[in-house]
Formats: C-alpha cells, sequence, structure tokens
C-alpha cells in the first residue's frame, strides 16, 4: 500500500497570511464594513470561503455570505494580476518534500483554495508537479469534512492507515480525523499547537525540518 502525505497550502507550504488579510479587508469594505483584525481572520484561514465569512460575520445572511466570498475572488485576483500577492515558502518547505519523496511517500495537497489559486501558487514556486493530488474548494466541502483526504487518498492508491495529513490549523486536524488518517500540526502556522492537538493532532512540528522524524517515530512505532 502506498504512503501518503497530504499538505494544507496556506499556512503550511506558504504565508500567504498578508495576501489574504488584504483581500478581505477590500471584500469587507465594498459591503462598508470593517475588516477583522488579522489575528482574528487568520483563525478562518483553511476554511471554504463561503463558510469563512459565516464564521467572522454569524449575523449576517447566507447570501451576503456568498456574496463576500466572490467579492473576496474578485480582490485577491486583483491583487495577483497587479503583482501584489506574495506567497512566499516556508523555510525548510522544499527539503522536507525532498526527503519525504526520498523516503518513498507520495506528496498531495488539500486546501480551501481555488484549483486556479493553487495551480497559480504552486507553479510561482515550481514545485507543481510533485504532488500526485490536488484538492481543493472548488470540488469539496469546507474542511474538516474528509473528503478532500478521501479523494486524494484515492489518487494515490493509499490508506487511511498510511497517510499523513500535515497541517497549520485545527480544521485540517480534524479533517485528517475524520478521514481516519494521522494528523500533525504544522506548529509555524496560524493556529496554536493546543488547538492543532484538540482537534486530533498526534503532535506538533515547531518547524518543517520536524516533521520528518515525527512521520518517521509515527510509522515505526
Amino acid at each position: 500500500m502506498n504512503r501518503l502525505a497530504i499538505f494544507d497550502c496556506d499556512g503550511t507550504l506558504v504565508d500567504s497570511g498578508a495576501a489574504i488579510s488584504a483581500a478581505l479587508v477590500e471584500a469587507f469594505e465594498a459591503h462598508g464594513l470593517t475588516a477583522p483584525p488579522p489575528q482574528v481572520s487568520r483563525k478562518v484561514i483553511g476554511l471554504s470561503l463561503v463558510e469563512a465569512m459565516a464564521s467572522l460575520l454569524p449575523d449576517a445572511s447566507p447570501a451576503q455570505h456568498r456574496a463576500m466570498a466572490e467579492d473576496y475572488k474578485r480582490a485577491f485576483a486583483g491583487m495577483r494580476s497587479a503583482g501584489r500577492v506574495e506567497e512566499p515558502l516556508f523555510d525548510g518547505v522544499l527539503e522536507l518534500l525532498d526527503a519525504l519523496e526520498a523516503d518513498g511517500w507520495q506528496l498531495a495537497v488539500a486546501t480551501g483554495k481555488s484549483d486556479r489559486g493553487l495551480n497559480h501558487c504552486l507553479e510561482s514556486h515550481g514545485i507543481h508537479a510533485r504532488f500526485v493530488s490536488l484538492q481543493t474548494a472548488d470540488r469539496h466541502p469546507s474542511k474538516p469534512h474528509p473528503s478532500m483526504v478521501e479523494q486524494a487518498i484515492a489518487d494515490a492508491g493509499a490508506a487511511p492507515g498510511t497517510t499523513i495529513v500535515v497541517g497549520d490549523t485545527s480544521f485540517d486536524m480534524a479533517m485528517a480525523a475524520n478521514a481516519g488518517a494521522a494528523g500533525i500540526g504544522a506548529g509555524w502556522g496560524y493556529h496554536e499547537a493546543d488547538e492543532l492537538l484538540a482537534a486530533g493532532a498526534f503532535a506538533v512540528a515547531d518547524e518543517p525540518s520536524a516533521v520528518l522524524d515525527l512521520i518517521r517515530s509515527h510509522v515505526d512505532g
């Protein structure tokens, strides 16, 4: 059975928090609203857009949540066209991907991004071809629903017991648990370690370089 390591994107592979917060500000301003501060808005990164808007604006209507999600997409696309989107890889991510591949792991991504956004992000860093499965919010329910993990497992010919999910939010860890996979928290991202552990992570890595040892010890154990 193949072994599969599934990565979240925002907050795990790339540091996109500033760009996401800026697009949220534009979307909120389009509706005459004040955007929440970054420390609040970063807590919903990882959710699909409509669910993120619902979390940030629980008293708004579903129709407004959908409208704001569309405004966010337009804002982010405009920022990207203007060269204002920065999504740098976190230090150590490339080395982690190299090491996992050398150990025989297949790689996948499960993200709240759209297909277009994920493809652009991965291609900009030259790592798109490294992943055997790319699962996004365009084709799945929002995290923590297990659909993205389940499809990635099917694509890779893996099984829940041979799958690790690496992500920086409680949504990622709950998604892994719901799919029967093991979760490692990315402690360099947007949720705190105690949130990741409470959501089902079996361990939290402080930096990408620590993930490989945690995976090896989990498999051996």
